[in-house]
């Protein structure tokens, strides 16, 4: 069940006995449980009737005596079993899951994985339980997902802003959630957030940013790539070298891709690199006019040595400043044909 669907259930006040919550993105879990909080029982009756537990602090006994109590002047009770998947005798919820109490709703909070649904307990919760698996994002969905949060709270985003937040916030939700809450705070419902709105209240820029730095470095810019590498570096929190070389590694792998898509429509190159949207396949194509494959390859080859570097592996980075990498790299892509002049001579 989408989470979506199950969400609206809620909000219906439709509830079932048991909720079982598991997977990998945090964020859906939370949302569907504080809805559950504030949906099932009022401010009052909280009082006497919800209990939290917490999987590495409690035992399935300790959870079960509660979960049969009787609820105090209220419809029900609410029992949240959360971080669940650290709770060493969860598997004895079995029985409880099949013959569970009526006048208890018990939510069951599965994090960081997935609860393996063919052992006994994940065979009672599929036969007798509302079971939702909260999957992470692929990267390509999270512009369309920050669209929709933000349609959700009256505001609009062009797909470039929304893409240039995905791409610098990453695909942790609550991560991303929390600076699109940041935004709507700041400005008035209805309003359509540019790049200039994401510069001024996140601290993204949209003059320095991956992007622009791909574009520079597929149309051959020089000035420019130094200009953006020298901002990358002098706002290195923001920037790691890490995560820029990783980007612009994912940037060149797509190229590579192109390279056999070279004579098909947009739409099979934007589906071939896997974009969301045609919007950014006109950099990949300007960059084709210069980074033919042999020349791809070796940006490859390079991009895969200074991913390891940046990452500590074969390369001593003690007392060296932040984006020294980056500048290595950059040049190297930028005087291509001389690199692999020198790599031939030995």
């Amino acid at each position: 069940m989408p989470h979506t669907e199950l969400l609206k259930e809620i909000e219906q006040r439709n509830f079932h006995p048991v909720y079982f919550m598991h997977g990998e993105e945090s964020y859906f879990i939370d949302v569907l449980a504080d809805a559950l909080e504030n949906n099932i029982l009022n401010e009052a009756e909280r009082a006497f009737n919800q209990s939290v537990f917490y999987g590495k602090d409690t035992d399935h006994q300790t959870l079960l005596d509660t979960a049969r109590r009787f609820p105090m002047m209220a419809p029900c009770q609410v029992v949240f079993l959360k971080e669940a998947q650290d709770m060493k005798s969860l598997k004895e919820l079995e029985g409880y899951v099949l013959k569970p109490v009526p006048t208890t709703v018990l939510v069951i909070c599965y994090k960081n994985g997935k609860l393996n649904m063919n052992t006994t307990l994940g065979k009672a919760l599929k036969q007798n339980a509302r079971v939702f698996e909260s999957k992470r994002l692929y990267d390509n969905q999270v512009p369309d997902w920050i669209q929709s949060y933000l349609q959700n709270r009256k505001f609009k985003i062009k797909g470039e802003a929304a893409a240039l937040m995905a791409e610098y916030l990453g695909t942790e939700l609550s991560k991303v959630a929390n600076e699109l809450d940041k935004l709507a705070i700041n400005l008035s419902p209805g309003t359509e957030i540019t790049s200039k709105d994401i510069e001024s209240q996140i601290g993204i820029s949209k003059d320095f940013n991956i992007f622009e730095l791909q574009k520079a470095i597929g149309q051959r810019q020089l000035l420019k790539v130094n200009r953006i590498v020298q901002y990358f570096a002098a706002n290195a929190r923001r920037n790691p070298d890490v995560v820029t070389i990783g980007s612009l590694y994912n940037f060149f792998s797509k190229l590579y891709i192109l390279q056999f898509y070279k004579n098909a429509s947009e739409k099979e190159q934007a589906e071939a690199l896997d974009l969301k949207s045609a919007y950014f396949l006109k950099d990949y194509r300007a960059a084709l006019t210069y980074f033919n494959k042999p020349r791809t390859e070796a940006a490859i080859q390079l991009l895969r040595e200074y991913d390891l570097k940046s990452k500590g592996v074969g390369y001593n980075a003690t007392g060296k400043a932040e984006g020294t990498l980056l500048r290595e790299l950059t040049w190297k892509l930028m005087h291509l044909d001389e690199v692999i002049q020198m790599q031939s001579n030995g």
